[in-house]
C-alpha cells in the first residue's frame, strides 16, 4: 500500500485515473490533477508547503518532490514528466516539460513551457529556463532550442506513455 498521509490536517487530493505505486509516498498539502502517476519509491512531500500538479504528470521511480518551509511551494503544470531519481524542490514547472533522470531543480527556479532539463542537470536556485529550450550541465545552461520533433517525440511521448504504463497496474 502506498503511504498517503495527512499533515497538520491537510490531506493529499488525487485526481481521476491516478496511479500511485505500492511503495510511493504522498503526504500533506498535495493536489494532483487527472491521469497522474507516482512511481516506485517516489516521494511527494507537501508537509512544509503546498505542492500542486496539473493533469498527466508522472513522477518516476525514486524522484522527490518537496518545498521549503513557509517560503517556496512547488507548482507543476500539465503534461510534465519528472525522470527517475530527479529532485524538484520549491520551484515552478510550467506545461509540457521533461525533467531528465537525476536532474535537480532547486528553489525559486521557473521552467517555462515546452522545455527539457537534461539528465543530471542542476538548475541552481532562482534559475529561469526560457520556454522551448534545453538546459544541461552543472550548473545547467541553455544548450539549444527545442524542436517541434522533440516536443512531440519526447515530451508528449513520455507523458502519454506513462498514462499507458499506469493503466497496466489497474
Amino acid at each position: 500500500m502506498p503511504v498517503i498521509l495527512p499533515v497538520l490536517g491537510k490531506h493529499p487530493q488525487l485526481g481521476e485515473n491516478c496511479f500511485i505505486a505500492p511503495n510511493a509516498t504522498i503526504v500533506g498539502d498535495v493536489v494532483m490533477g487527472d491521469d497522474c502517476s507516482v512511481w516506485f519509491n517516489a516521494v511527494v512531500r507537501g508537509d512544509v508547503h503546498y505542492i500542486r500538479m496539473g493533469n498527466k504528470v508522472n513522477i518516476q521511480d525514486g524522484a522527490v518532490i518537496h518545498c521549503t518551509y513557509q517560503k517556496t511551494p512547488t507548482n507543476i503544470g500539465n503534461n510534465v514528466s519528472i525522470g527517475h531519481n530527479a529532485l524538484v524542490h520549491g520551484c515552478t514547472i510550467h506545461d509540457n516539460v521533461l525533467i531528465g533522470m537525476g536532474a535537480i531543480v532547486m528553489d525559486r527556479c521557473v521552467v517555462h513551457s515546452n522545455s527539457i532539463i537534461a539528465a543530471g542537470a542542476v538548475l541552481l536556485e532562482g534559475t529561469i529556463v526560457e520556454a522551448g529550450c534545453i538546459y544541461a550541465g552543472v550548473p545547467a545552461k541553455k544548450v539549444k532550442d527545442v524542436s517541434q520533433e522533440l516536443i512531440h517525440g519526447e515530451i508528449d511521448r513520455i507523458s502519454n506513455n506513462y498514462v499507458m504504463y499506469a493503466s497496466w497496474f489497474k
